[in-house]
């Protein structure tokens, strides 16, 4: 026994990771050690559960790492501050945090002294790649093993085999795969993987309560959430879960992602994220009050581009702290308060409030008064601003032929 071959498991408690456990350790005859690498998602209820779920499929051991912390402060701010969603829909809620759970995962592996590593992604998921890709740059003397991709297995071989392994529990909620983190939940099942099909109502983990309308104000110091209603947090992770409690209970923030994966085909997922969506959605609102022209363009290509690279298991490529550090320079003057309207499944920016509001300005006001030109100043300034133009027709009609030379 004291021969064994140690792996570490990413251990999420879903059906690919509980198989997992049992087929490394009773038919590959490792010492399975699991770890679960925390983002935000799990009450420590529901943290107590997984470790007793680990350890009743056969885990040697079991260990909780909370890596929330981390995982704002070195992906959401940034996200939010790049105003990110992925085809302008999913604020990347399982794709970000992938990337931390994977780093926190081989540290322990190292850390314990693992021979392998294992994790449940399938063959036909970004996962695969987001945790392998990881593993390999931070510990490429570590064997990856991965059952459930090399086996091409299906959830119902699982489930019986995880039956016939003695292993009881609900399997009928093991129809929906839900990863559940601090920046969202991801949900996918049987209606994702068809394009005309949607997730029904009982998919969703937070159910509707709310009917009518409330007033909420999301306030930022720096691009950088501060306040919930009159509310100060100096706990950023704490603001993000008011915003969500406030959001969800309205359906906010439900939509089906499609997109292009790591591995070249399209994917599809539910998602819940009312927290994600509102806060982006006051932030940009914001943005468009204290920021200029060139700084919300130049944004909107660094944050698609930095949500691209994150989405696609990027992260430790060198070139994400050069966009981070613009994306930080850029939230200066992102202070101010934005009130929203919350409504069963949806919501109304109502305004800003903000010392640095571009709009509160001794100019003038758009449309109805000039204070810091003259008439013929606007006369002048569109005269020369026209003239490349100007020289460009100039030419193509001194250079037009006649219809009768045709």
């Amino acid at each position: 026994m004291d021969n064994k071959k140690k792996v570490v498991l990413a251990f999420s408690g879903g059906l690919d990771t509980s198989f997992c456990v049992k087929y490394l350790s009773e038919d590959l005859g490792y010492e399975v050690h699991t770890a679960i690498a925390n983002t935000g998602g799990f009450t420590p209820e529901e943290l107590a559960i997984i470790e007793d779920k680990a350890y009743r499929l056969g885990a040697k051991s079991h260990t909780t790492l909370d890596v929330t912390g981390d995982y704002y402060n070195k992906s959401i701010k940034y996200m939010v501050a790049g105003n990110v969603l992925r085809n302008g829909t999913y604020p990347i809620s399982v794709s970000s945090e992938r990337i931390f759970q994977a780093m926190a995962t081989i540290e322990y592996a190292k850390s314990i002294g693992a021979d392998a590593i294992a994790h449940g992604s399938t063959g036909a998921g970004n996962d695969q790649v987001r945790f392998d890709l990881t593993f390999q740059i931070l510990a490429p003397e570590i064997e990856i093993i991965t059952p459930t991709r090399d086996m091409t297995l299906t959830r119902e071989y699982e489930i019986d085999y995880l039956k016939k392994h003695g292993y009881e529990a609900d399997f009928k909620k093991m129809e929906y795969s839900i990863n559940k983190g601090l920046w969202g939940t991801s949900i996918g099942g049987r209606e994702t993987l068809h394009s005309e099909q949607t997730l029904p109502e009982s998919a969703y983990p937070s159910q509707i309560t709310e009917k009518g309308e409330e007033h909420i104000t999301i306030s930022f110091e720096k691009g950088e959430i501060s306040a919930v209603n009159g509310k100060k947090y100096t706990d950023k992770i704490a603001a993000i879960r008011k915003v969500e409690e406030l959001g969800s209970k309205f359906g906010i923030g439900r939509d089906m992602h499609i997109g292009d994966t790591i591995i070249g085909i399209k994917g599809r997922v539910g998602f819940e994220a009312a927290g994600p969506i509102l806060i982006i959605a006051a932030h940009k609102m914001l943005e468009k009050h204290t920021l200029t022209k060139w700084q919300q363009y130049w944004k909107d290509q660094i944050g698609t581009w930095y949500g691209m690279f994150l989405h696609e298991a990027q992260y430790l490529e060198p070139v994400m702290r050069d966009m981070e550090a613009f994306l930080e320079s850029s939230q200066t003057n992102v202070t101010g308060t934005v009130e929203i309207i919350l409504r069963p499944y949806g919501y109304t920016l109502v305004g800003v409030d903000s010392p640095y509001d571009l709009m509160k300005t001794d100019f003038g006001e758009y449309g109805e008064v000039n204070k810091a030109w003259s008439a013929d100043d606007v006369k002048g300034f569109t005269k020369i601003l026209g003239n490349q133009m100007k020289i460009f027709y100039n030419v193509q009609k001194r250079n037009a032929k006649p219809d009768n030379d045709k």
